[in-house]
């Protein structure tokens, strides 16, 4: 049976409720993840916890090494994974300690980031129109309505590059496009569990109101807090029900989403490309 992942954000560094059972080191590829992957058991369900921060939130979202964490996941045997994420809110009626799980993401990041894990030696072109898995998404949607009443799905994500907020003509730019919510790291991390072949939802606790609502006091790293750590409870209570309720059998698309994406021609990639990818490509690929 595949594992579940679980990528927690600011104020999630643990899960606290699910037995422990060891932590484990991967070696991957592309560099060291943002720490030990946490092997832990939840009535019979095997999940691997990961803090894309570190455990003392010490890598900033331009810095994390989002291909190192996805490989760890895939490597781990990892067939879905939730994200848990703080973001800002781009309207009003999205308040904060409101919880969104969103179904669209639009990357406005410098492109820093390294996005794909076929970047050398190897092109693959993979369906995107859609980057969560919805199914997971309806599961933990389903499951945070039972624990906290105000919870919205769908919507759009925008990835800003970070580590600073918005400006005010950002988040105004933001808001005139009709955008939903604001963070800084869940479009690479869907846009590689697409490439892995895992199942992805992000799970956004809204801390803010960005710096667009006039009325409210400026956008503080102490308000953020605050408010994150006031739903960190909630958010546990959601991910211990979700986690429970997912399918063990994978019906969706996400499980073979690298079937015909691999446009290179097999004779044309070395060995050495071969055996980085070949857990995500070994299956298609000899």
């Amino acid at each position: 049976m595949e594992r579940i992942g679980v990528i927690g954000g600011s104020g999630l560094y643990q899960l606290e409720g699910i037995a422990h059972r060891q932590e484990i080191e991967v070696n991957t590829p592309f560099g060291s993840a943002s720490g030990k992957f946490i092997l832990a058991e939840l009535e019979g369900r095997e999940i691997v916890f990961l803090p894309r921060h570190g455990k003392f939130h010490q890598i900033p979202p331009s810095a994390i090494n989002y291909r190192a964490n996805m490989y760890g996941m895939k490597k781990l045997g990892v067939g879905w994974v939730i994200s848990i994420s703080a973001c800002g809110s781009l309207k009003e009626e999205l308040r904060p300690l409101d919880f969104v799980v969103p179904t669209q993401f639009l990357d406005r990041t410098n492109h820093g980031r390294e996005n794909t894990f076929f970047d050398e030696g190897i092109v693959a072109h993979l369906s995107f129109a859609h980057p969560v898995c919805e199914e997971l998404a309806e599961v933990v949607y389903a499951q945070a309505k039972e624990i906290h009443r105000e919870v919205h799905y769908g919507g759009t994500y925008v990835n800003i590059e970070g580590p600073q907020f918005s400006t005010l003509a950002e988040s105004n730019l933001y808001r005139s496009w009709g955008m939903d919510i604001i963070g800084m790291t869940n479009m690479v991390e869907a846009r590689l569990a697409r490439e892995a072949e895992i199942c992805y939802a992000t799970l956004a606790a809204i801390t803010d109101y960005d710096c667009w609502r006039q009325t409210t006091d400026e956008v503080t790293v102490d308000m953020v807090i605050e408010n994150l750590q006031k739903n960190v409870a909630n958010a546990r209570a959601i991910l211990k029900k979700a986690l429970l309720k997912i399918d063990p059998q994978r019906t969706c698309g996400c499980k073979d989403a690298l079937k015909y994406a691999v446009v290179t021609n097999a004779s044309g990639i070395s060995q050495e490309v071969k055996d980085r990818l070949d857990i995500f490509i070994g299956k298609y690929i000899k």
